[in-house]
């Protein structure tokens, strides 16, 4: 574990409860998979592109499934995901599904994904509070 990870660990602790968790599995989601673009290039690759550009740019951001948020990232991954939360697979796919397209909105303010887009862990804790 690196600094920056322990860092957030301790940081998502202070949120406490299922914030903090939730804020936790977000980060996860983003390391395990390249940050914002690989996020993103998952979704455009299982066919949600139009989705996924909509929660960069700066129109509405168009909604996502529970069922869609499993097809993208994969059962594996939200079963580790519910698991680490104690809750079910389908509760944790539809936390993903109603904060993920705010969580890109937030982290594309112009539109864009740029070089600072990929700060996940200030997104989400302004989020959170």
């Amino acid at each position: 574990m690196g600094l920056f990870d322990s860092l957030a660990g301790s940081m998502m602790g202070k949120l406490g409860g299922e914030k903090g968790a939730i804020a936790q599995v977000a980060v996860d989601l983003f390391n395990q998979n390249g940050g914002l673009p690989g996020v993103l290039e998952k979704f455009n690759t299982a066919g949600f592109a139009d989705a996924a550009a909509s929660w960069v740019g700066t129109g509405a951001n168009q909604p996502i499934s529970a069922d869609q948020i499993t097809q993208v990232l994969g059962n594996s991954t939200i079963t580790a995901a519910a698991d680490k939360l104690g809750i079910s697979s389908n509760e944790i796919s539809a936390k993903i599904a109603e904060y993920l397209p705010q969580l890109i909105d937030r982290m594309t303010p112009n539109g864009e994904v740029g070089k600072d887009s990929g700060n996940v862990l200030a997104t989400l804790l302004g989020m959170l509070k």
